[in-house]
């Protein structure tokens, strides 16, 4: 099956238990084709073969709802920023009227709502993996809900934290140093009495870590992978660490992982996710706009 789409071609090779689809496309701006895949199957996959053209596939974003989004990830920096200026100072529901997509009431069971509709609208390709959003390119999205101060109102979740194999792995070889390496910031006006189809887009921005930054987060995360390894995870809390912190990552209770014990042996335990405080981003941003 080939599905031609602005003098592109994407092969597949198999479409996991597919029985019904329906290509639509739509303008999102000048260099930005967006194309609707619905589908009656939900989690179906694209797998592409050809690999040589892999920056040119289309991205399919898997839905919990019968519509998948799929967006060409940008070919350069300049592109990205280009896409990432288009959408500033739109509201989440002009985004997604703008992509077909229904955007729901609140986030209270849809957290990563806001961040996978700016995904699709940049044509970030990376989906679930442990790589940047946009590999090609090695930026990494970040979205941040702001106050009308430029303060963020939460932290940051930067990545899994592994909890076993520990010991010889280094910060410049670690999934927080790759994804922290240069992101896109993405504010987005987010004070709690603004519904959430009224929440307005900010001005994005590329950023790169100063050298006092990287050590600094070096520093955090060499100090927190140390008491992972010697087996005091349920020692470190919220407060440890200056500006990156640790802390429970997991849908319920009962999604557990492997662990290590204060005795050294294995356990099972909560999984645990790298953050930004928001002391750090609040930093970034001051420093982007000058604010006081």
């Amino acid at each position: 099956m080939v599905l031609s789409l602005n003098n592109s071609e994407f092969q597949t090779s198999t479409w996991t238990t597919l029985h019904y689809f329906l290509i639509k496309i739509i303008k999102l701006s000048n260099d930005t084709t967006v194309y609707l895949a619905k589908l009656t199957v939900h989690n179906s996959q694209w797998r592409e073969n050809d690999q040589q053209n892999q920056r040119k596939n289309a991205n399919l974003l898997r839905s919990s709802s019968t519509w998948i989004l799929a967006l060409l990830p940008p070919d350069s920096i300049e592109q990205l920023l280009a896409r990432t200026q288009a959408i500033a100072g739109l509201t989440l529901a002009e985004l997604a009227g703008q992509l077909e997509v229904k955007l729901p009431v609140d986030l209270k069971r849809d957290k990563g709502t806001v961040g996978q509709l700016i995904e699709a609208a940049l044509g970030a390709c990376a989906g679930s993996k442990a790589e940047p959003d946009f590999p090609h390119l090695g930026v990494e999205l970040k979205t941040l809900p702001i106050d009308r101060y430029g303060k963020p109102l939460e932290s940051t979740y930067v990545c899994v934290a592994p909890l076993t194999g520990t010991v010889l792995e280094q910060f410049a070889e670690s999934w927080v140093c790759r994804k922290l390496q240069r992101v896109l910031w993405v504010p987005i006006f987010a004070e709690r009495e603004i519904p959430l189809a009224e929440r307005i887009i900010g001005n994005g921005f590329l950023w790169q870590p100063s050298a006092m930054q990287y050590q600094a987060l070096q520093q955090d995360w060499e100090e927190l992978m140390e008491q992972i390894s010697l087996g005091g995870l349920d020692q470190i809390r919220g407060a440890n660490g200056k500006y990156l912190q640790l802390r429970p990552k997991a849908a319920n209770s009962k999604a557990l992982t492997t662990g290590i014990g204060s005795q050294g042996e294995a356990v099972q335990t909560l999984p645990r996710g790298f953050y930004l405080k928001t002391s750090f981003t609040s930093a970034v941003f001051a420093a982007q706009f000058n604010l006081a």
